[in-house]
């Protein structure tokens, strides 16, 4: 839900930055007390506004999210004495939530907010949900990002993304889907879901699917910010260290992909300088938590990866039979053929165009990789590397009609005038649809 700006006065900044920072805290606990989503959502909305009227005048007090808790809590429960129905069917629902997982102690207004955000992830990632509409009400419950900021976060029109998040609410309300933490002979099964969320809407922000920009770095930073709160919650859990490794190891060289003028600027050529040294170390720090104690993850394995290219310093000096290593892992923990694109490009590296080509030309009939624009933009480098010119320009113009981005399409445009310069009427000179 909207807040007040921050230029408005001192009281309406604290309401958004309280907000911004507890609306997963207070949304969880909410739900977790009343059972319900929605009435979740309306009293969190009503006892900000509460805030609004109230903290100009009497000050922001010492704990203002307990305040809004408390306050928040005191609205349901006028509304479920208003209505009596509303009440007996919430009971039920709670009485669900209570057999599945104990309640915590309850929070007064003198103390903190109880963080059951845990169970919220869990809940917002159910396998009952089909994975669009787990993302986004991700984003609405847990980021607190606001129904239009969710539909542009995800491309959608706003419209769409509205009927979305109550269709998800629905089917948590029909399917009577816990409020809870699964056990601990669920939680290998479920904890994937949550974490492939997450690594969603990180995926999103790290390279934009279409639009003007390569990269949305609000989006990235909202699904490390949301990890770094899974992380606190589960520190056990070597997979959400993977995650967040992986996370920051990738983000750290944000400032480096692109130019002054946002065109894309490949691995190879980035100044490293300007990546993030000390975002490297947190991110390595966790891959190798995410690799000890046990066998490795995806993700864990994933963030090894990238440790080993964020520790190089160039792509000449990278050690790549380390990285076709790690891959072989990676394929045997989680096959696909993306994973199999991206190991065929790091044989290249170790072994040659010849000996990455082949490999890529053996994907030639996988379904999954038709539509995937990395695919033919790898084979026309590989090519080009060959000296087959005429069969690199086919490549790229394929990877150029597939691109989502205008900085991906201009970088495909650049390649193809190094094969060939651009004639009058030229495919290759005009904007990509």
């Amino acid at each position: 839900m909207p807040v007040a700006s921050a230029r408005q006065s001192p009281a309406h900044a604290s309401v958004e930055s309280v907000f911004r920072e507890e609306r997963g805290r207070l949304l969880a606990s909410l739900v977790h007390h009343f059972g319900d989503l929605d009435l979740a959502e309306d009293v969190a909305s009503e006892a900000v506004e509460a805030a609004l009227a109230h903290w100009p005048a009497e000050g922001v007090p010492a704990r203002p999210g307990a305040w809004l808790l408390t306050t928040a809590r005191r609205k349901a429960v006028d509304r479920l004495r208003r209505d009596q129905a509303y009440a007996a069917r919430l009971a039920v629902l709670q009485v669900e939530a209570d057999r599945a997982a104990p309640a915590p102690p309850p929070a007064d207004a003198d103390g903190d907010l109880p963080d059951e955000r845990l169970q919220l992830f869990f809940t917002c990632a159910h396998p009952a949900l089909v994975a669009e509409d787990r993302t986004a009400l991700t984003l609405r419950c847990l980021a607190g990002l606001t129904t239009p900021e969710v539909a542009r976060a995800l491309l959608v029109p706003a419209a769409t993304m509205a009927q979305r998040i109550v269709r998800a609410k629905k089917k948590i309300r029909q399917a009577r889907i816990p409020f809870r933490v699964p056990g601990a002979d669920e939680l290998p099964e479920r904890l994937p879901g949550v974490l492939q969320v997450l690594y969603s809407i990180f995926t999103e922000g790290y390279a934009a699917s279409s639009g003007p920009q390569l990269q949305r770095i609000d989006l990235a930073e909202e699904a490390i910010r949301l990890a770094r709160i899974l992380h606190r919650l589960m520190p056990a859990a070597r997979e959400v260290h993977g995650l967040l490794g992986l996370m920051l190891l990738i983000h750290a060289r944000h400032e480096a992909r692109t130019g002054p003028d946002g065109e894309l600027v490949l691995l190879e050529d980035q100044d490293r300088s300007r990546w993030d040294h000390t975002m490297i170390k947190e991110g390595c720090r966790l891959a190798v938590s995410a690799l000890t104690g046990g066998p490795p993850g995806p993700y864990g394995v994933q963030a090894a990866i990238a440790a080993l290219h964020d520790e190089a310093a160039d792509l000449a000096t990278t050690d790549w039979p380390q990285v076709v290593a790690l891959y072989d892992v990676l394929l045997a923990l989680a096959p696909s053929p993306v994973v199999e694109l991206n190991r065929a490009v790091a044989v290249a590296m170790r072994d040659g165009p010849q000996a990455g080509l082949a490999l890529l030309d053996g994907l030639a009939g996988e379904p999954r990789l038709r539509g995937h624009h990395p695919y033919p933009a790898a084979r026309g480098d590989l090519l080009h590397r060959l000296g087959r010119l005429p069969e690199a320009a086919a490549a790229y113009q394929e990877a150029l009609d597939l691109a989502g981005t205008e900085p991906e399409r201009a970088h495909l445009r650049r390649r193809l005038h190094t094969i060939e310069p651009p004639g009058p009427g030229d495919r290759a000179d005009k904007p990509s649809t």
